[in-house]
């Protein structure tokens, strides 16, 4: 690794777990799983979270096969998490009612059949 790179470090991880606090203060608590939807901005901060855990995921696989940084996989955790956050934010931030999981639904939404 060149000496000069970029690296994640505890202190980004700190941040990111800062600013979710920070926004968590003005949602509501959660009653129930959050699907994505809503607008268009949650939506697509649900597929960042997506593309995030991905990573975390092959950054975890390469850790069992070789040294790798354990700041990178908590910073990809966070980083999910922070996205999770932004996502429920953003509706808020809207106007946009968020999606609650019914576990009672049928996921077509229509009753009877």
């Amino acid at each position: 690794m060149h000496p000069r790179q970029a690296r994640v470090t505890e202190a980004e991880v700190a941040r990111l777990e800062a600013e979710m606090d920070r926004m968590n203060e003005e949602l509501e608590p959660l009653r129930s799983f959050v699907l994505p939807g809503g607008n268009r901005l949650n939506a697509e901060l649900h597929i960042c979270r997506t593309v995030c855990r991905r990573a975390e995921r092959a950054c975890v696989a390469l850790a069992r096969a070789e040294p790798a940084p354990p700041e990178a996989v908590r910073y990809l955790n966070r980083l999910g998490d922070a996205l999770f956050v932004w996502s429920r934010w953003a509706s808020h931030a809207a106007g946009a009612p968020e999606t609650l999981w019914d576990p009672n639904q049928p996921a077509s939404g229509q009753v009877g059949g």
